[in-house]
């Protein structure tokens, strides 16, 4: 997959099938998009194409690196495309022809029911049917996925993460809420209680749910390791108010330093607390970890 920021940067001369959305945390409902783009690719020959508007300032499910790692090969091109006042004010019929054909050449345009574009967002799916014929190219409308009775939705993800429900949120996702970064030096103080841990910085502008303990998994050079992890501010041994995720691995004992880690968070144990010291402290983490185990292994 090529990866592109800007639709001025996008080049290729070629026929392709495009999807449009925020593609805000990849959950189900955009992977039938995803999907159905795919098939066009395979059927047809044409690009493949997602185009993610970017929206500044928003709490976001996840990082243009998440989705281009979760992208994976799946598609030609991810194209991150900045909400610009110039693409906010541009009329739909104006959209259609200088991007949906102008920049992509569009064979097929694949988006949701709920899709909206356009100045005032005017344009939605029965618009975009009507200027098939016009600007040769074939709509296809997607029906939203749901779980249960309710709608999968960025909104919907959001929601329940900010809760705490992780398996939810991993049946609305298609996959476990993970953080990705680079193991940073902490104070070692799990290392002298007898369980050494990654600390990672928690990403900016990513949903952050409830701080506390969590059952994890981590990839570590390219191997799985269970565990348990904790959000927060560590308050028994910090003043500052600096959000990491800490984790213990199971069953790893080597130096993980300045590695890149992805960690998936499982199930909620408890929230953060301030303990009255140390020894309470290691009483309780000792706790966390017989849960981690036994939640694993169930």
């Amino acid at each position: 997959m090529q990866y592109i920021e800007g639709l001025k940067e996008y080049t290729d001369t070629g026929k392709s099938a495009v999807t449009f959305g925020k593609f805000d945390g990849l959950h189900r409902g955009h992977q039938k998009l995803v999907d159905k783009i795919r098939g066009y690719g395979d059927s047809d020959g044409v690009k493949t194409v997602v185009c993610a508007f970017d929206m500044p300032g928003r709490q976001v499910i996840m990082t243009t690196k998440d989705r281009k790692r979760r992208l994976g090969d799946r598609v030609d091109y991810l194209v991150n495309c900045p909400f610009s006042e110039e693409l906010k004010h541009m009329e739909a019929e104006k959209f259609i022809k200088d991007v949906i054909k102008g920049v992509f050449h569009a064979k097929y345009v694949v988006v949701g029911t709920d899709f909206h574009f356009g100045y005032g967002q005017k344009g939605d799916a029965f618009l975009l049917k009507s200027y098939e014929k016009k600007y040769d190219y074939k709509a296809v409308v997607v029906a939203k996925e749901r779980y249960k009775d309710r709608i999968i939705s960025s909104t919907y993800v959001k929601e329940v993460l900010t809760e705490g429900n992780l398996e939810l949120a991993a049946r609305l996702l298609g996959y476990h809420y993970n953080v990705c970064g680079t193991v940073r030096h902490g104070k070692h103080l799990g290392r002298t209680l007898g369980f050494p841990t990654m600390n990672v910085q928690w990403p900016e502008n990513k949903i952050l749910p409830p701080m506390g303990v969590y059952a994890s998994r981590s990839l570590v050079d390219g191997v799985w390791y269970e565990g348990i992890s904790n959000i927060g501010v560590k308050p028994t041994v910090s003043t500052d108010d600096n959000v990491l995720i800490e984790s213990y691995l199971f069953n790893y004992d080597g130096d993980a330093y300045g590695k890149d880690v992805r960690i998936e968070l499982h199930a909620f144990r408890r929230p953060e607390r301030k303990f009255s010291g140390i020894e309470e402290m290691k009483a309780c983490i000792d706790q966390d970890i017989e849960y981690g185990r036994n939640y694993f292994k169930r």
